[in-house]
């Protein structure tokens, strides 16, 4: 009897230790950095987006990042090559919604829902909690692949019955894991800086209505350059005209 008894303690105490080490369910919440390269205030938010990639410090909270280097920096003294007007265009999108007065470098936007000064780490911390309470839509990314410049995913994404959004854009991304440049000229000149989740390619692949769900495969072309240190690709639901992200998933090539 004593040792039945011993063996089923021990079994309850297996049972309660793998219960309780049990990872918990993280809800995804996007970071999107308007950044630049010609920018001096902007290394330190470069620099804080890595260490929140790379350490997830947000209990409850799956941080997916993006890098997006707008292109209005470029006339004074330094071409940024990862930089484009779409990025520019999108964050002006989200300054008029977010009412922020206007475009600026280094510029944070978590989930569509606040924004605020990149490299302040306290308010990103705030944000992200508080982004990770809101109501999500399931979405994964599986068999992601890469054929020359071509970047295919399957993206299914669940019903999202209960939100208030009836319809919702998906976006796919393809970002280099991490890029680094030697800075020439310009506010950095002279300083070699390094980003992660860099976007090489961001495309609108459809709308969907949230209470339908959707599954399908899709793609969208990165520059050739692309995943010299490796390929991220992030997929995410947006309300229309650069709203509230409702959902997002990764995957690593």
């Amino acid at each position: 009897m004593t040792g039945n008894v011993t063996r089923l303690i021990v079994s309850a105490l297996l049972t309660m230790a793998a219960a309780g080490g049990a990872a918990p369910a993280r809800t995804p919440v996007l970071l999107e950095l308007f950044t630049s390269e010609g920018c001096s205030d902007c290394p330190p938010a470069d620099r804080l987006l890595e260490a929140l990639d790379r350490t997830q410090p947000i209990a409850g909270a799956e941080l997916i990042v993006l890098s997006e280097h707008v292109d209005y920096w470029n006339r004074l003294g330094w071409v940024d090559r990862f930089s484009a007007p779409q990025f520019s265009a999108r964050q002006t999108d989200y300054c008029q919604r977010l009412h922020a007065g206007g475009p600026y470098t280094p510029q944070l936007v978590v989930d569509g829902r606040a924004q605020l000064v990149g490299s302040n780490g306290a308010q990103a911390k705030a944000a992200i909690e508080a982004a990770a309470r809101e109501p999500r839509i399931a979405m994964t990314i599986s068999a992601a692949t890469r054929d020359g410049r071509r970047v295919t995913a399957h993206v299914a994404v669940a019903a999202g019955q209960g939100l208030k959004s009836r319809s919702a854009d998906l976006y796919l991304a393809v970002a280099d894991a991490r890029a680094e440049s030697q800075v020439k000229r310009g506010e950095n000149a002279g300083r070699e800086l390094a980003h992660v989740a860099v976007v090489r390619a961001l495309a609108r692949i459809g709308s969907l209505k949230t209470a339908e769900g959707f599954s399908k495969d899709v793609s969208v072309t990165a520059p050739a350059d692309a995943g010299a240190n490796g390929l991220r690709v992030v997929v995410f639901l947006q309300e229309p005209n650069g709203g509230k992200v409702l959902g997002a998933a990764q995957a690593k090539l």
